[in-house]
């Protein structure tokens, strides 16, 4: 925490009578801490108990007319938003949730969220039922793809009376949560350009079918999003997907094997990495029907299937200095598979799971993976979430570059 630059957003939830705690520990870490709060947090809470605590004026209205403020008031959120390394939003309630999933802007903690540059962490602290509410978990969830991090709420009794999750963690868990999250995001990827894929790919029989697969495409956009928030110059290209394109990552959408080769090989031309976590189909048909295919009277239909471009032995044979990594999904015999595959596409590194497992499945938040290196090394990681396995990934990928650097 030591020097780190930390805005610390605070909501109207009952639980904003702690913040000054997290100000005064945040302080003693060695951190320069700036708090901006909502109107309804002001019922909770004074500014004048959050000035003095982090020797710094707490903004509060979206246009502060306050002494000491040395910006015009329409400009104080770029400003600060530039400055920071990390922020925080503790508590926040499913109100100020929602407002940041929709992009609204109507007070000065959700104005700050939307210039910012650097991480964002939300707290959310609220009754048990409002937190499970199909509509604040939908919300948690966009905010999640969009690259947020959510450190969830404890269970315990609320002020309600209930008992359950929602509320506040204790402030040495957000203490810590936020030095791991500043950790996992050095921008040690700055000035590089990373190539990532995602997704399937749709192989078309006639105008209304085709041949895919289950993938989600969720692992690749972690990896964008992951990379981005690394400080790389992140292109992702990804087949069909309904996720949410990450912060400051360039998308380029395709359809088919034949297209996502074409997109690889122009782009992969400039990059430093390319990271191949799409599950490109193996076969298409030989040919497309130009009109839907009756099933009028037929008992059976045979398809024939043609072998499409192998676009990461493509990359391999053509690296030229770049770090290359691939994925592998295997429902038996996955290492020996992978070692084979590391090999034979000449690659630096090899991402393999097993969809059967319990939480590596496809469309799961989490997967369980190993990572070989062409080095040799083997590293199996636990079960986890796509984001923390898309760093793991990327923290080799960044030790080849700086070793040929």
């Amino acid at each position: 925490m030591q020097g780190k630059k930390i805005l610390l957003g605070i909501t109207g939830g009952i639980a904003a009578y702690k913040a000054p705690l997290l100000v005064r520990e945040l302080k003693k870490a060695g951190a320069d801490v700036r708090v901006v709060m909502t109107d309804s947090a002001r019922e909770f809470v004074t500014p004048l108990t959050l000035s003095t605590l982090s020797g710094s004026e707490v903004v509060v209205g979206t246009f502060p007319n306050q002494a000491g403020v040395t910006v015009h008031a329409s400009t104080w959120h770029i400003h600060l938003a530039q400055w920071a390394d990390v922020m925080v939003i503790a508590p926040a309630t499913a109100n100020t949730i929602a407002k940041i999933a929709h992009g609204f802007a109507d007070n000065a903690v959700t104005s700050l969220v939307l210039a910012l540059r650097c991480p964002l962490i939300l707290s959310p602290t609220m009754d048990v039922d409002m937190w499970e509410n199909p509509i604040t978990q939908t919300n948690v969830t966009t905010l999640k793809e969009m690259g947020c991090f959510i450190l969830p709420p404890e269970e315990g009794e609320l002020a309600s009376g209930l008992v359950g999750p929602g509320r506040l963690p204790e402030i040495e868990a957000i203490i810590k949560f936020v030095s791991e999250v500043l950790d996992r995001t050095y921008r040690d990827l700055s000035g590089k350009r990373i190539l990532v894929t995602a997704g399937p790919t749709y192989e078309p029989l006639d105008p209304v079918r085709f041949i895919g697969n289950r993938s989600s495409g969720k692992m690749g956009f972690a990896l964008a999003n992951a990379a981005a928030l690394r400080g790389a110059d992140v292109t992702l290209v990804s087949g069909p997907s309904h996720l949410t394109t990450p912060r400051n990552v360039k998308r380029i959408d395709v359809g088919t094997a034949a297209e996502m080769y074409e997109a690889v090989v122009q782009h992969s031309e400039s990059a430093d990495a390319v990271v191949m976590a799409a599950a490109v189909a193996d076969y298409a048909p030989s040919s497309i029907a130009p009109q839907k295919i009756k099933k009028e009277d037929k008992k059976a239909m045979t398809v024939s299937l043609s072998a499409t471009r192998d676009i990461l032995e493509e990359l391999g044979k053509q690296k030229n200095g770049k770090v290359l990594v691939g994925f592998a999904l295997e429902t038996n015999g996955e290492i020996e598979y992978a070692q084979d595959k590391l090999k034979r596409k000449n690659l630096d590194v090899i991402v393999v799971n097993n969809p059967m497992r319990d939480g590596a499945g496809f469309g799961s938040d989490t997967n369980i993976v190993t990572i070989l290196t062409g080095k040799g090394e083997m590293e199996p990681l636990p079960r986890m979430s796509k984001f923390d396995v898309a760093n793991k990934v990327l923290d080799r990928v960044a030790k080849l570059l700086r070793s040929e650097a």
